[in-house]
């Protein structure tokens, strides 16, 4: 069995990017740019990838050290030095060596699969990947000979007019034989600006009489590398764009995928609808037949079946089958609303399960409780939970029907049947089936059980 290897060059300063952060690391789509290079070339698990760091070093080893192996480039002499401070890893231990860039996003596994492939079945020392485009954006130049063999690759900055005219661009991604490369990594000259530059291989191969192979890619918008943030965002629409597409034809409807966003790993269910300005972030789980917007945001939430989110904002919460949510409600960390709740709007949950059936219709804010089945949670209700140094926990049973404007000052429990009066402060429990009023609240009378 072939043993292939992977090598990611991302010891570049990224001038361009005008940043502080390195450039591999600048987020697409919730994500660090370089995680899409790496999953793109994990064909094998136990094979790490070996990133090449230089600039900003400490910031990606710590964002990927579980994921990959790195070796330094100290100081950066070009690309072609570069590979090489892989060879202490990787000789003998790779029959195929896969060489692409951590700022180019967008290349797919499949792509990269059909290079190694047919560097699999390739004589010669070399299979690259190239791309047919009217813009350039400083790629170097493909110059073949009559045949249509690869001869050369000229950088854009060496290139004649002529050469300048030719329309197939090197991206920079290549499969090697690695016996050949690590020879050849020495025999590459300096070039007038003291580097090595790895596109030499090619001439190196050609003048030992051997062959290079090109595969040309599908769609050139793979080959976008990210030098500046207008490239950024050139790459976050396309990555968004391809999300959006698979949720579609996997039966999710999206209103206006250019203003949708969904991050890589929300999973969501089939006849789920999405309306525009909606924002599904990472660690999310939406259930089938769902409606989720306009304006909507949810982030490390679970979404039952059957919910209807309205311009309401979700994060770290679980909502289980057929609640309907919003407009503006907010859903903090810790809150769990049941089967078919209804939450209005201006309302906000933190640290909390509301029990099936319960209602909570508009201008309340309930932390640190739990509350029964069927609950009716009048407008401007509060939870008083927190008394300055800890919060306190309020209890609220079954069939409750809180007053509009009531302060539940926790600790406090409200047993099951309960009613407290509008305008009421509640500083001690409730027993059930009881009417508690006033302020502070007291227990007025009884109320008869409902069968």
């Amino acid at each position: 069995m072939m043993r292939i290897r992977a090598v990611i060059l991302a010891a570049g300063q990224g001038t361009r990017m005008r940043s502080n952060l390195p450039k591999v690391l600048h987020p697409l789509v919730g994500r660090p740019m370089l995680q899409y290079a790496i999953e793109a070339v994990q064909r094998d698990p136990q094979a790490k990838p070996v990133i090449v760091v230089g600039h900003g070093a400490e910031q990606i080893r710590h964002s990927f050290r579980d994921q990959v192996e790195f070796v330094s480039q100290e100081p950066q002499l070009g690309t072609a030095h570069a590979v090489q401070q892989a060879e202490p890893l990787l000789k003998g231990e790779a029959d195929l060596v896969l060489v692409t860039y951590g700022d180019m996003p967008l290349l797919t596994a499949e792509t990269i699969d059909r290079v190694v492939q047919a560097q699999m079945t390739h004589s010669g020392p070399i299979t690259m990947l190239t791309m047919i485009g009217q813009d350039p954006r400083g790629f170097g130049r493909v110059v073949r000979n009559e045949e249509g063999t690869v001869q050369a690759i000229i950088e854009e900055a060496q290139a004649t007019p002529e050469q300048l005219a030719l329309q197939e661009l090197n991206p920079g991604v290549y499969c090697f034989s690695a016996d050949w490369l690590w020879d050849a990594l020495r025999r590459i000259p300096v070039s007038p600006k003291g580097e090595y530059y790895l596109t030499d291989a090619i001439e190196i191969a050609v003048a030992d009489g051997l062959t290079v192979q090109a595969q040309v890619m599908d769609d050139p918008l793979e080959g976008i590398g990210v030098n500046t943030r207008v490239h950024l965002a050139e790459a976050e629409a396309v990555l968004r764009a391809r999300i959006n597409r698979r949720w579609m034809l996997a039966g999710v409807t999206i209103l206006d995928p250019g203003r949708t966003y969904i991050e890589p790993d929300v999973q969501i269910g089939q006849d789920t609808v999405i309306w525009p300005d909606t924002y599904l972030l990472s660690g999310s789980i939406i259930g089938a037949r769902c409606t989720l917007g306009p304006a909507t945001y949810v982030r490390n939430s679970q979404i039952g079946e059957d919910c209807k989110i309205f311009s309401s904002f979700v994060e770290g919460a679980r909502v289980e089958d057929s609640v309907d949510i919003g407009p503006y409600a907010h859903l903090r960390k810790g809150a769990h609303l049941a089967k078919g709740v209804h939450m209005g709007n201006f309302g906000e949950v933190k640290n909390s399960y509301l029990g099936p059936g319960t209602k909570m219709g508009h201008f309340s804010y309930i932390g640190d409780a739990h509350i029964g089945s069927e609950v009716n949670i009048g407008a401007g209700t509060i939870t008083c939970n927190y008394d300055g140094e800890k919060k306190n926990d309020t209890e609220i049973g079954s069939g409750v029907f809180i007053g509009s404007d009531t302060m539940l000052v926790a600790p406090v429990t409200l047993g099951e049947g309960s009613r407290t009066g509008a305008g009421s402060v509640v500083t001690k429990d409730v027993p059930p089936y009881t009417l508690a009023v006033g302020v502070p609240a007291r227990a007025i009378r009884k109320i008869p059980k409902r069968e």
